[in-house]
C-alpha cells in the first residue's frame, strides 16, 4: 500500500468506557465519541444509553463475540473509504476479556491506524485499591465454565509467584471459589472486587478455605461481576523458611517499619535477607 491510499484511510478509535459510574468516562472519550463517524458497540442497545446520557447520536455497528470477525471485514471497508470508527464494549477496555481484539489484529494487519483512547480498566481498578504488590501480576481473564477445564487452568498457573487476577460471574462464583480453594490451597488469600465503582461495590480479602462460606452467608455478595485477586503462591525459599524465623520477623514488623524489620531479622535469624522481605511483604498484605 502506499502512502497517499494509507493516508486516505480513517482511524479506528479503541475507547474505554465505564464499568459502572459514567462520571468515570474521559474528557478524551467523549471528544471522540463525538467526533467519529460511526461506533462499534458489542451491544448497541447498552451502548446507545450511554451515548443518549452524554447527548450523543451516532450510527452503532453491533460487535459482539458471535460476529466479530464478520464484522471486522465491514469495520475495515469503512475505515478504507475514510470513515473514523470508535470501538467500544459494554464496559471496560475493548480487547481485555471483551470483544475488540479481533477487530484490531484484523484492522492494523491492514495498516489502518488504530489509536487507544484509555480509560477505565476493571483490572487495574481493582488492584489499586487491593493494597497487594506481590512483584507484580498475572492476568487470566474469566476461567473456563467447565469444573474439569477450569481445575486444569488452575493447577498450570498453581507455581506461579505473582498476584493471580481472574474476572467471573455471579453464577459461576461459588463454583471458581471452590475450585480455587481445592488447588491452589485453602490458605491463599483471596480479594473480591465485587461491582467496581456501582452503589453497592465490595471489596473483601480471606482466606479461600472461608471465602465460599463468606459468598453463601449473604445471597448479595454472589450478584455482580466479580474481579478475584489470588496470592502469589510462596517462592521456595519462603516455603522453606524456619518457624522461629517466621516467629521474630513477625514480631518485629508488630514494632518496626517493614525495612528495618527486616533488617533486624536477617542479622538475628541468619536468614536470607531477599525470602525474609518477600515474606514480610505477605504478613504486611
Amino acid at each position: 500500500m502506499n502512502d497517499f491510499k494509507l493516508n486516505n484511510y480513517g482511524t479506528l478509535y479503541v475507547v474505554a468506557t465505564p464499568i459502572g459510574n459514567l462520571g468515570d468516562i474521559t474528557l478524551r472519550a467523549l471528544e471522540t465519541l463525538k467526533s467519529v463517524d460511526a461506533i462499534a458497540a458489542e451491544d448497541t442497545r447498552h451502548t446507545s444509553g450511554l451515548l443518549s446520557h452524554f447527548g450523543i447520536s451516532k450510527k452503532l455497528i453491533a460487535v459482539h463475540e458471535h460476529n466479530e470477525h464478520q464484522s471486522a471485514e465491514k469495520l475495515l471497508l469503512l475505515l478504507m473509504a475514510g470513515e473514523n470508527i470508535a470501538l467500544v464494549t459494554d464496559a471496560g477496555t475493548p480487547g481485555i476479556s471483551d470483544p475488540g481484539a479481533v477487530v484490531v489484529d484484523f484492522v492494523r494487519k491492514a495498516d489502518v491506524k488504530v489509536v487507544p483512547v484509555p480509560g477505565v480498566s476493571a483490572v487495574i481498578a481493582a488492584l489499586s485499591a487491593s493494597g497487594i504488590a506481590q512483584n507484580g501480576f498475572h492476568f487470566h481473564g474469566f476461567l473456563p465454565a467447565s469444573g474439569a477445564a477450569r481445575r486444569k487452568v488452575l493447577d498450570v498457573l498453581k507455581a506461579q509467584t505473582v498476584t493471580l487476577v481472574f474476572y467471573e460471574a455471579p453464577h459461576r462464583i461459588i463454583e471458581s471459589i471452590e475450585d480455587i480453594a481445592k488447588v491452589l490451597g485453602a490458605d491463599r488469600r483471596i480479594t473480591f472486587a465485587r461491582e467496581l465503582t456501582k452503589t453497592f461495590e465490595t471489596m473483601h480479602t480471606c482466606t479461600a478455605g472461608i471465602a465460599g462460606a463468606w459468598l453463601q452467608a449473604d445471597a448479595n455478595q454472589q450478584r455482580g461481576e466479580f474481579v478475584l485477586l489470588v496470592e502469589a503462591a510462596a517462592t521456595k525459599d519462603t516455603e522453606e523458611m524456619p518457624e522461629e524465623a517466621v516467629r521474630v520477623l513477625k514480631l518485629l514488623l508488630a514494632e518496626l517499619p517493614l525495612k528495618q524489620a527486616v533488617k533486624l531479622a536477617t542479622e538475628i535469624t541468619n536468614e536470607k535477607k531477599n525470602a525474609l522481605y518477600e515474606l514480610a511483604l505477605k504478613i504486611k498484605n
